[in-house]
């Protein structure tokens, strides 16, 4: 198991983050007093492979006018509740496609085929993420039509996905209000990678303690840039703002 993220590949190496900074002081050269010889430890960049292939993926998208969509957020917080609200609204006018991240079952995916949009599951077993090289793979088993939507409903996880960049147009970040405010500054990584943070579950704030101000306000701090929506997947409310937001970032 990999000690720094906790996921299922042990041969991980996070000395490199999405954005090229050097995390790691373990690759020094040693020179010890008796022998004279340098022992250089060398690591396996992950993230750095992993970013050329987010590269050719991001590539593809943009080649074919899609808008790739990487869809974040911990356990519950219901991303698959909301994307199927989204595809049931967004299927007349654009084609769509959704890859599922989970690390067993396909009880997303199946949610999905529901709607009619195609989808593909991918089960991580240990792993806690999607990475590139998975999400491009899945690409050949999908059509992948010019001019259309993909979304990708990553592992219910907020600390390993925002390390790994899938090739995505956007990151949308989904939190609930039954999760507590305090969860940007607990996370801060992951907030700090988001374009969109959807703040969801609203309906349940007469019965919560969540400060949605504050919630803001922490994530606000940690990435000023971030755009907020709030919205209740089960009632509708806010979802026709989320909508709009899809349609918009897709041209």
């Amino acid at each position: 198991m990999c000690e720094t993220c906790g996921c299922g590949e042990p041969d991980h190496d996070h000395s490199h983050d999405q954005h090229g900074h050097n995390h790691d002081h373990s690759d020094h050269t040693h020179e010890p007093a008796t022998s004279g010889r340098k022992i250089l430890d060398v690591n396996k960049e992950v993230l750095h492979e992993n970013n050329l292939v987010a590269a050719r993926n991001r590539g593809f998208f943009e080649g074919r006018n899609i808008f790739c969509l990487n869809l974040v957020s911990s356990p519950g917080s219901g991303k698959t509740t909301i994307l199927e609200k989204t595809m049931h609204a967004l299927k007349p006018e654009v084609r769509m496609m959704a890859i599922e991240g989970d690390q067993q079952s396909s009880l997303d995916a199946d949610r999905i085929m529901k709607t009619g949009v195609p989808v593909i599951q991918i089960n991580t077993g240990m792993g806690c993420h999607l990475d590139a090289r998975m999400i491009n793979k899945a690409m050949n088993d999908l059509p992948m039509p010019e001019h259309s939507i993909l979304f990708i409903e990553n592992v219910g996880n907020l600390v390993c996905p925002a390390m790994f960049d899938l090739g995505e147009s956007k990151r949308v970040l989904i939190m609930s209000v039954t999760e507590g405010d305090d969860k940007p500054v607990k996370y801060p990584a992951m907030f700090r990678s988001a374009h969109l943070c959807i703040i969801n579950k609203i309906d349940l704030l007469p019965y919560v303690t969540f400060d949605v101000e504050k919630a803001v306000q922490n994530a606000s701090a940690v990435n000023p840039e971030l755009d907020f929506i709030r919205l209740s997947a089960i009632t509708g409310e806010g979802m026709p703002e989320w909508l709009d937001w899809c349609r918009r970032s897709g041209r």
